[in-house]
């Protein structure tokens, strides 16, 4: 098969995304609220006004506002925040005043459908990764999304740039390989496995690169 002369597509990342609200200083005591840091917040004598904000562990933020943007508020829906565990981090929005629906999957599949039609409550049963969510609005109605994310699917993510962006995610990611790493223990015959910190870390990577997993 000819190699292909097309040229590799330029990197194109994620890293802003802008919410329309009418009040910029109760949204900022909102987004303070929930944890997420405070980026910017510029002004000009004109009335225009910045201000960022990006969510723990996050490589995007958000943006909000005077003079940003010309949608109405509280019309940006779907916006989704992948969590390593839907429990704990519903659990933090609901500590922080939040109001944050109970967890939730799809009666029908593994994404959820738009607004609340088709959730069935509690997480996904097969607990499988993409497959559980909460949701919460800020004051103006711009609607949020958890989803719970442990493994990716295959090529989503390269095996060899693999990260973790923060102490949770890598604890989490920790939790789950021990538990697999028991289960393994116990194929071997129930010894100690001397070589477990290789098992660890080839597991974790291949899960979060969606790899076939080692047994």
């Amino acid at each position: 098969m000819p190699e292909s002369t097309q040229a590799p597509a330029t990197d194109m990342k994620l890293e802003v995304i802008v919410i329309p609200v009418s009040d910029v200083d109760r949204a900022k005591r909102f987004y303070d609220g929930l944890g997420w840091r405070l980026d910017a917040d510029f002004a000009k004598s004109d009335g225009f006004r910045v201000i960022q904000f990006t969510p723990p562990g996050s490589s995007g933020s958000v943006i909000f506002g005077n003079g940003v943007t010309s949608a109405a508020p509280g019309t940006a829906q779907g916006l989704h925040l992948i969590v390593s565990d839907i429990a704990a981090a519903r659990a933090d929005l609901a500590r922080r005043g939040v109001d944050v629906s109970e967890v939730f999957h799809d009666a029908g599949g593994v994404f959820h459908r738009g607004g609340t039609e088709g959730r069935v409550s509690g997480p996904d049963p097969e607990r499988r990764s993409y497959a559980s969510f909460a949701s919460f609005s800020d004051p103006d109605g711009n609607g949020w999304m958890l989803q719970e994310v442990t493994a990716r699917l295959p090529g989503r993510v390269d095996a060899d740039t693999t990260t973790f962006t923060s102490p949770t995610d890598l604890a989490t990611a920790l939790r789950r390989a021990a538990t697999a790493h028991g289960v393994h223990e116990k194929r071997a015959g129930g010894g100690h496995d001397e070589n477990w910190p290789e098992w660890y870390a080839e597991y974790m990577v291949r899960e979060q690169a969606g790899a076939p997993l080692p047994v």
